[in-house]
């Protein structure tokens, strides 16, 4: 890093921020562009992206697979919700030791041995729907079996990203993985549609399990100047202590501490809306696995154009009004979907559903990750993932149970109304989140 000059000034961590160039008329798509080939230009990072985009076109069949199968033995949306709640709720308890393991251990081994248990839990799903053995019960134990892996696996992959690229190019990277991300729930659904419709429920599971081996392979390749094992935080402390550690650190910090508050409500009562879809696309528009699959990568559509402009934007400046707006975004856009009543309406909303979700996610987690300490990094981001996973898992939970009694449209819209009172509650603190969480100007 080049020694800073007298005219800058440290960041909250300590760090300098890179002034922003002087971008002439004309150019900022040229420069906009190279910042994306920058990123990728980074060998590590750009083998992890390769093996990671073939992987999560399989989790996103999969999580279509298992929606569909569970709308097909129950037609309940109460079970769509205990599903989505076994397959993001373990996060909750099992993040923050996952957290404070990525802190402590090596990154890359804890990811290549999730990936692996993940990959028999899809081939297992796969043996049990293809025979034709498969039930209520044991889909549910397989998911919650899978949330688990993930629980323990999500801070690791969170923060390795920042050892895969230089800070420059860290909002970038986390904003090409929202890329990748929502490609895959763009192209893996209509796979997963086409594979239901001719082959069954079960060929879905077995191609998801095929897709672990490309980012296995690609996990094999990744080499680190060093083993991915952070500075020592605490030696002497004990797991639970560094967690509580971390727990604390977050609740202080005058800008983290309030977005992540901001995003557990928002993920409890309004991003759940995706996990209930399947009851949306059968009982509201009375469609099949193919008009859920439609749904499903309709908001991958919206979500791509919000991570490419996002990765086409170059610094942190106004970040976090960007995130407050796109969690508006999302609460209004989904009280529309559940009051149009007419499909090609709601697919509309689902998009603009889908930048909101994906603007508020990225530029939430580029803010975190450069705002905190670098030894609270996994800790935090593993907060961060409980959030991200466990909010709309206990969220889904509850709008299904009372969907059986009010119906879908008047139990989820009733979670986005509560969505904006929350985002009114941020609003009014966006000047002191603003000044902790981003770095100031030259």
């Amino acid at each position: 890093m080049s020694v800073p000059g007298p005219s800058r000034s440290p960041g909250p961590d300590g760090t300098f921020s890179t002034p922003r160039r002087a971008i002439l008329p004309g150019s900022f798509a040229i420069s906009s562009i190279g910042l994306i080939a920058r990123a990728l230009r980074n060998p590590n990072y750009a083998v992890y992206v390769a093996g990671n985009s073939v992987s999560l076109i399989g989790t996103w069949m999969q999580r279509i697979g298992v929606g569909w199968l569970t709308w097909e033995l129950t037609q309940s949306g109460t079970w769509l919700g205990l599903v989505a709640f076994a397959d993001l709720f373990p996060s909750v308890f099992f993040g923050p030791i996952g957290g404070a393991i990525a802190d402590r251990f090596d990154r890359l081994r804890i990811i290549r041995t999730s990936q692996t248990l993940a990959m028999c839990q899809a081939a297992t799903l796969f043996a049990l729907t293809a025979t034709g053995t498969i039930t209520m019960t044991l889909l549910f134990v397989l998911v919650l079996i899978n949330g688990v892996v993930i629980g323990f696996n999500q801070p690791s992959r969170l923060a390795i990203i920042s050892s895969l690229v230089p800070r420059q190019d860290l909002a970038t990277a986390v904003a090409i993985n929202s890329i990748v991300f929502n490609l895959a729930r763009f192209v893996g659904p209509a796979l997963a549609g086409a594979l239901i419709v001719s082959g069954g429920t079960g060929a879905v599971f077995g191609a998801n399990a095929i897709t672990f081996l490309a980012f296995l392979l690609a996990l094999t390749r990744i080499r680190l100047p060093k083993p991915e094992r952070p500075e020592a935080t605490g030696h002497g402390r004990s797991i639970l202590g560094e967690v509580a550690d971390g727990i604390r650190y977050t609740a202080r910090h005058p800008g983290v501490g309030p977005l992540l508050l901001l995003l557990t409500i928002n993920s409890i009562t309004v991003r759940p809306f995706v996990e209930l879809l399947p009851g949306f696309a059968a009982d509201v528009f009375d469609r099949g696995a193919d008009g859920l699959a439609l749904m499903t990568s309709v908001i991958g559509g919206g979500a791509i154009v919000a991570g490419v402009w996002l990765a086409r934007r170059e610094g942190m400046r106004g970040l976090t009004v960007i995130t407050l707006w796109s969690t508006l975004l999302i609460s209004v856009s989904t009280l529309c979907f559940v009051a149009s009543g007419r499909f090609e309406l709601g697919l509309a909303c689902l998009a603009v559903s889908g930048m909101g979700l994906v603007t508020s996610g990225v530029a939430t987690q580029t803010l975190v990750q450069t705002a905190v300490d670098a030894r609270m990094r996994g800790r935090v981001l593993s907060l961060y993932g409980i959030i991200f996973r466990g909010g709309p898992a206990a969220g889904a939970l509850a709008i299904g149970v009372l969907s059986d009694a009010i119906g879908l449209q008047l139990a989820m819209g009733i979670g986005a109304t509560a969505g904006i009172f929350a985002w009114a509650w941020a609003w009014r603190r966006r000047g002191v989140m603003s000044a902790a969480l981003e770095p100031p100007g030259p």
